[in-house]
């Protein structure tokens, strides 16, 4: 009999338990410890009942036993998700069992900015703090898309940059299946090493594709690129040369510098951005052979040699406007973008507008050479 009676009394107990956990459920929560919420880290493989105690330790539950007897109630013990998460202040039981459970970590986020290096978005990578794990080599240069790429807390290094070269793959592939007819690039490859060009010619989307017509047009009549980008890669890999160009190297012979080679150098110069990427597959038609900056952020664009000497001696005039008279004339300058602008060189001669021929070994300088 009196075994009975304890029995009910456990009963009746329980009962009263569950009833009080079941009420408590949606009862608005603890205030956070500092600010407007609390963040924590539930890792991979935790038990609910540490998971419902660290949570008491952290101030986001006053008892942790009855948010893992709710759990366990409503069979959500095993759906916990691991993940970083921001509990707002004052969150039920219910509430945080919701974000729990949907699994809504943290996002965070890391920007690989058009134009940069594999290099230089290797070493962000590497210097996150959030992410772990061993980056591994640096990836092929041009192989990652410049993008602002979201990740939790957990992901390594050598995931983020796989993401990174699979973006880039994927958009390239879409872009390649309806480039444009009659384009001199042979593969993936060479579309990606103009891209880069491109890419350090120009800050402006709306001129992408334009400058991308002329590199094509050089190309198709075999004039040498003649860029300025690909002579800095040539001596700093990409980073910023830090003073202007000097002669010597505009004519020394790397593997990279197009006032040298013929055609298109041996690799990218950087990673170019989407618009880059889509602007050499498909870009604007014209037959320009020729561009110079304006000196006020922007290209001005010529097809003959004369029209060119024009558009150089119209730069020249407003760079001299610019200049105090103490000033003495500068040099090519290199931006702090390491883009390199305006060498103060000899204009093309403006009575001889004969475009070059394929096999011409002449250059004919200009304010950004024969471009």
């Amino acid at each position: 009999m009196r075994f009975l009676f304890v029995l009910v009394i456990l009963v009746v107990i329980g009962a009263g338990a569950v009833e009080w956990a079941n009420a408590a459920w949606n009862v608005p929560g603890l205030p956070a410890p500092s600010g407007k919420e609390t963040v924590i880290l539930i890792p991979p493989h935790s038990r609910t009942h540490g998971i419902a105690q660290m949570l008491e330790h952290k101030g986001v539950l006053k008892y942790g036993l009855v948010f893992e007897l709710d759990l366990r109630l409503r069979g959500l013990a095993d759906k916990i998700k691991a993940g970083e998460y921001d509990i707002p202040s004052q969150a039920s039981m219910g509430a945080i069992a919701g974000i729990l459970v949907a699994g809504k970590s943290i996002q965070h986020k890391l920007t690989a900015a058009e134009g940069l290096t594999s290099d230089m978005i290797w070493k962000l990578v590497k210097a996150d703090p959030v992410l772990v794990g061993d980056a591994g080599p640096v990836p092929v240069e041009g192989s990652l898309l410049p993008e602002t790429y979201l990740f939790t807390r957990g992901e390594t290094r050598a995931q983020l940059l796989a993401k990174m070269a699979k973006a880039q793959e994927k958009f390239l592939n879409q872009q390649w299946s309806g480039r444009a007819a009659g384009l001199p690039l042979h593969s993936l490859r060479e579309a990606v090493i103009l891209a880069s060009i491109v890419e350090k010619e120009t800050a402006l989307p709306e001129e992408r594709r334009h400058i991308a017509g002329v590199f094509i047009n050089r190309l198709k009549v075999g004039m040498k690129l003649q860029t300025d980008p690909t002579i800095i890669y040539g001596l700093t890999k990409g980073y910023p040369l830090g003073r202007g160009i000097r002669q010597s190297e505009i004519e020394g012979a790397t593997p990279y510098n197009t006032y040298v080679i013929a055609g298109l150098p041996p690799g990218p110069i950087c990673n170019p951005s989407k618009d880059s990427l889509a602007a050499v597959l498909n870009p604007q038609q014209s037959d320009d052979l020729f561009f110079v900056a304006t000196g006020q952020g922007g290209h001005v664009f010529a097809s003959t040699i004369s029209g060119q000497a024009r558009n150089v001696a119209a730069y020249r005039a407003f760079q001299r406007q610019q200049q105090a008279p103490e000033q003495a004339p500068q040099s090519r300058q290199v931006e702090p973008s390491a883009r390199v602008d305006n060498p103060d060189v000899s204009a093309p001669d403006a009575a001889t507008p004969k475009l070059p021929a394929a096999k011409d070994k002449v250059r004919h300088k200009s304010a950004r050479h024969p471009r």
